[in-house]
């Protein structure tokens, strides 16, 4: 939920649209941040607090023994039907609930220690064992974990010895010639290649440029987020049926299963002392978490739960930076700080903190673009969460001039001297959010754990603000691609170890784990060429019309990219084309002729007529509207029964859709790739590697047409392709395919990613270089294939070791 929750909005934009005229007038005329919070400031009433206390009940994030025994119960049943994962998050979630007096958060210890046991976890399993006796485990129960403290020593002890052993080369002859021929993966270095400076201009701001050649696929820069918010709610959904079977169960959500603040994923979350909802990989994060925002937050999580992500990260900018960089940020620019931008070796994201607030504080707010309305909500928002956080306590230390201790007297005078910054502060960041606010996604695992077809789709886990990246301006055919990753630990350049981080390597190593993006040249930048990713809108998927529509109503300006400018001057200067060549991008065809359709006018509702002029058929908008609409929900009814173990009935459903599609859809419309992808995931339940192939070269068509050639959409339904080429015994067709794949997810991934890695495995074994390791006919594929914006994605697991 980025913005605040609809009740908050409504009841601001009420208080709005009763305010006097002259009091309206006044505030629209405002043109500083500063006099727009001081205006916002002056109008909150002691009812609006109220209002938000009222609202954010609903947002439980108080400790509570009996919740927690109700996630002991789910984590016993899930146990029970050996569910492990799931019962281990369900007795992370009673931890997390359970005060630390209360007798559940032994219990709940204890038992998460019994899964942890199951999934071989067996260090972390004598961590939890540790855990619940410390925290008081009934004294007749010990004996079960002293008798599984025992199996799990007993089980280290071998797997030492098994590191020993392979750790022998006279002993591991077969696995050395493996692993010399696979990759290392090298430390990652935060920061702007050489390559690369900082420029300056009236036009476009701050921005990279080349300065030397960069070849495709080479890392132009990685940066991590200055800060960033983990969104709750995204459920996650296993392998239950919707409306066509038994209900589905959704378990958990993104929030109970990442770190809140690296968003590492984990079972073993480690609780806030104080707060239900916050949790920790480790003490680590949760200590260091506690030290930069959440002291103060964790008053007020279910304020800032009704107040929306985009407020709760505005909050955390300003909380991390602290009053001293926030007031040098608001200096005039010196020569010193120009030096700093125009310097790659003194890259922004890798100097101090204060470096990289000053870029995080000279994103564009936007101030005078966004409507008064919108400007007064967050003016409110930000002065409504300043006045909470001062009757929650004494001021942040980092924006104090002088150290503040709990029992310090005068708190709220303190609060009401030069501190109406802070509110200042987080209102510019909500401001700047808008439109430099950076989503995370990754691929999460949908269906049921246990069939033979994992599926997974791509989600967004959080919202973050990246000083370094968000130096990069946007193009609709972006000259870059990024790839998240969470949890990882970054190495620095020289310069950066000494600059911020003196306490040592390790020391380092501790602070910079967590979120990092990596950005490749998707194609080959030439000296002077800018470096430009895309925010949304890509000139492969949408209109030039709507795309400069799009970007004009969230970032306030008109696109003039190569893409942009290139179609526009089509418009104005129509080149010769192909019969029906104006129809065809629409993926439509005419039911009487099979020729492309074309859109009758610019008006959306005037329909379609075909391209070809022999025909001139006419199709209305709702009869175009209703065909694809009956198509997506036989695609939906489909999923859900491969979902519950019934692929022969999904298969009959999908070839009669896909006859239906035929006299609509071509080859190239998404959604026809959709049903391609879906058949083939039936095909390949029901062990038919083949068919499953020849309907996956088929949605690959579609996704080459949506997202480009070079993609990494298609290489990864490339690499599913050839997974199924080497688990249908098509050696030559799958030698024929890794190439492509290869080449294709090196660019945009790295020569260091896990599919290019099983691409290896499965080559050498066509090859013969190592069949008699693996499985006949098959190797072990469990690592999850991702295609963006395509529902359905394979994970072909009947032939794993």
């Amino acid at each position: 939920m980025d913005l605040p929750c609809v009740q908050w909005q409504d009841h601001v934009a009420q208080k709005w649209r009763a305010l006097e005229p002259k009091l309206k007038e006044q505030f629209t005329s405002l043109l500083e941040i500063d006099d727009v919070f001081r205006c916002g400031l002056s109008l909150v009433r002691q009812d609006d607090l109220d209002f938000l206390q009222q609202e954010s009940a609903i947002y439980s994030v108080q400790k509570d023994a009996e919740l927690a025994a109700k996630c002991r119960v789910r984590g016993n049943s899930s146990f029970k039907t050996k569910n492990y994962t799931a019962a281990a998050l369900h007795y992370s979630k009673g931890i997390c609930f359970a005060p630390s007096t209360s007798e559940q958060l032994s219990l709940c210890y204890a038992n998460r220690s019994a899964t942890l046991y199951h999934l071989q976890h067996y260090q972390e399993c004598l961590d939890d064992i540790d855990r619940a006796v410390k925290n008081g485990y009934p004294s007749h129960l010990l004996h079960k974990l002293e008798d599984r403290r025992t199996l799990c020593f007993k089980h280290l002890s071998v797997h030492e010895k098994g590191r020993e052993d392979d750790q022998n080369p006279a002993s591991n002859d077969c696995k050395g010639s493996d692993t010399a021929n696979s990759p290392s993966v090298g430390p990652l270095t935060v920061g702007i290649c050489p390559q690369v400076v900082v420029d300056s201009t009236v036009e476009k701001g701050r921005h990279l440029v080349a300065v030397n050649r960069i070849a495709a696929g080479e890392v132009i820069l990685t940066d991590r987020p200055y800060s960033c918010v983990l969104l709750p709610g995204m459920e996650e959904v296993k392998g239950k049926v919707g409306r066509y079977g038994r209900e589905r169960e959704v378990l958990f959500g993104v929030e109970d299963r990442r770190c809140h603040r690296c968003l590492t994923e984990t079972l073993i979350l480690v609780p806030c002392d104080r707060c239900s909802y916050s949790r920790y990989c480790s003490t680590g994060c949760q200590q260091e978490a506690w030290e930069e925002h959440h002291r103060w937050e964790c008053a007020l999580g279910a304020d800032l739960m009704a107040m929306g992500v985009m407020s709760q990260l505005a909050l955390r900018l300003a909380l991390k930076a602290g009053l001293k960089n926030f007031l040098l940020a608001r200096e005039p620019i010196r020569d010193k700080h120009k030096e700093c931008f125009n310097n790659h070796s003194s890259d922004p994201s890798t100097s101090s903190y204060g470096g990289s607030y000053l870029n995080v504080y000279n994103l564009l707010h936007h101030l005078n673009h966004h409507s008064p309305a919108l400007r007064f909500m967050c003016a409110v928002t930000a002065a409504t969460l300043y006045l909470k956080l001062s009757k929650a306590g004494p001021p942040p230390v980092s924006w104090s001039h002088t150290p503040q201790g709990p029992n310090k007297e005068g708190g709220d005078a303190d609060w009401n001297a030069e501190l109406w910054m802070l509110g200042s502060a987080v209102l510019q960041h909500i401001l700047q959010l808008r439109c430099n606010a950076q989503a995370i996604v990754v691929l999460q695992d949908t269906g049921a754990t246990n069939s033979p077809v994992q599926s997974n789709r791509e989600i967004r886990i959080a919202t973050a603000v990246f000083p370094t990246l968000s130096l990069l301006n946007h193009s609709c055919c972006p000259n870059t691609s990024l790839v998240f990753s969470t949890g990882g630990i970054i190495e620095p350049s020289g310069s950066a170890l000494s600059a911020d981080f003196s306490g040592g390597e390790a020391e380092w190593r501790h602070k910079a784990q967590g979120v990092t993006v990596t950005v490749r040249a998707a194609k080959l930048i030439t000296p002077g060429q800018e470096i430009l990713h895309c925010y949304g809108p890509h000139s492969s998927r949408m209109v030039t019309q709507e795309r400069r529509c799009l970007l004009q109503e969230q970032y306030y300006f008109l696109c003039q990219c190569e893409a942009c400018s290139q179609q526009q001057q089509d418009v104005e200067e129509p080149r010769q084309q192909e019969p029906g060549a104006e129809g065809r991008g629409l993926g439509l065809l005419c039911i009487k002729c099979k020729g492309s359709l074309k859109k009758r006018s610019e008006d959306r509702e005037a329909g379609f007529v075909c391209s070809r002029s022999s025909c001139s058929h006419c199709m209305s908008l709702s009869d175009v509207n209703n065909s694809l609409q009956e198509i997506r929900v036989n695609l939906e009814k489909a999923v859900e029964l491969m979902e519950t173990d019934r692929p022969g009935e999904a298969l009959r459903l999908l070839k009669k859709t896909l006859c239906q599609s035929g006299l609509i859809l071509a080859e190239t419309h998404p959604l026809q790739g959709e049903l391609a992808d879906a058949t083939a995931r039936a095909y390949a339940s029901l062990g038919d590697w083949n068919s499953a192939a020849s309907h996956l070269e088929r949605s690959a068509v579609a996704i080459a047409s949506q997202f480009g050639k070079e993609s990494v959409e298609l290489g990864r339904q490339l690499f599913k392709l050839a997974q199924l080429h080497f688990n249908g015994g098509s050696r030559g067709a799958a030698l024929s395919v890794i190439p492509k794949v290869r080449r294709l997810l090196c660019l945009h991934c790295g020569p260091h990613c896990h599919e290019l890695q099983e691409l290896k495995a499965m080559e050498d074994c066509l090859q013969g270089t190592y069949c008699s390791a693996l499985p006949y006919g098959g190797i072990h594929a469990t690592d999850p294939w991702a295609v963006s914006d395509f529902p359905l994605f394979l994970i072909f697991r009947s032939l794993v070791s």
